[in-house]
């Protein structure tokens, strides 16, 4: 029985890297989107808090399986082609970018107001202020909520299985459909993803440990 549930988990290992690549691939887009829209989200301005305030309210507040059909159907309607793949990360990165945005944004929020006065008094620019002050202050308080949207990323991509994409929600179903064993085989899947949890959870860790020392001894990046 051990040799044959090893073998299911040998079958999910393709899936179980697409769902990885995904995942990865979707985090690289929302964050640096999810970072402008905080900025949005903080700014004086009308339009850009507006502009920002409409997006997390539009992804936050729909399904994600939802906005991963739309795109998937949407585009081919005004012309552009893409795989299925290629959809499934649009839809993901678009999604998780208003979630991060939120975080993101508390973090840029908990930033000493008296460190960006004292930058701005010594002549530091607005860009200088955010690059050098202000982000490096809240990646270090968003990484524990970062690496809780980053699992709850690698949960959400299984939707992608819908839409074709062989990831390792979908290699579990043709694998239960040539074998005859769904039980094993989508236990096997339930301990790959909780694999995978634990291991993007012991990365987040170890970053927040990478970045604590800079943090205690008070020096700036």
């Amino acid at each position: 029985m051990a040799d044959g549930f090893l073998s299911i988990l040998t079958a999910l290992l393709d899936g179980a890297r697409t769902t990885l690549l995904l995942t990865a691939a979707a985090f690289l887009i929302g964050a640096p989107l999810g970072l402008l829209v905080a900025f949005g989200l903080v700014s004086t301005a009308r339009i850009p808090r507006w502009s920002a305030a409409l997006y997390r309210s539009v992804w936050r507040g729909t399904p994600i399986l939802v906005q991963l059909l739309l795109i998937f159907y949407l585009l081919p309607t005004v012309g552009v082609v893409i795989p299925s793949s290629v959809a499934a990360v649009l839809a993901l990165g678009l999604n998780t970018a208003a979630f991060q945005a939120e975080i993101y944004r508390a973090g840029l929020l908990a930033v000493p107001a008296g460190q960006i006065e004292a930058a701005t008094m010594l002549g530091f620019s607005r860009a200088a202020v955010r690059r050098h002050i202000v982000v490096p202050h809240a990646v270090r308080a968003v990484l524990p909520p970062l690496t809780s949207e980053a699992i709850l990323l690698l949960k959400n991509s299984s939707l992608v299985s819908i839409v074709a994409v062989t990831d390792l929600t979908r290699r579990a179903q043709q694998v239960a459909a040539s074998n005859f064993r769904p039980l094993e085989t989508y236990a096997a899947a339930l301990t790959i993803y909780v694999a995978l949890s634990i291991g993007l959870a012991c990365l987040g860790l170890w970053l927040e440990r990478r970045l604590r020392p800079a943090s205690r001894t008070g020096r700036q990046p």
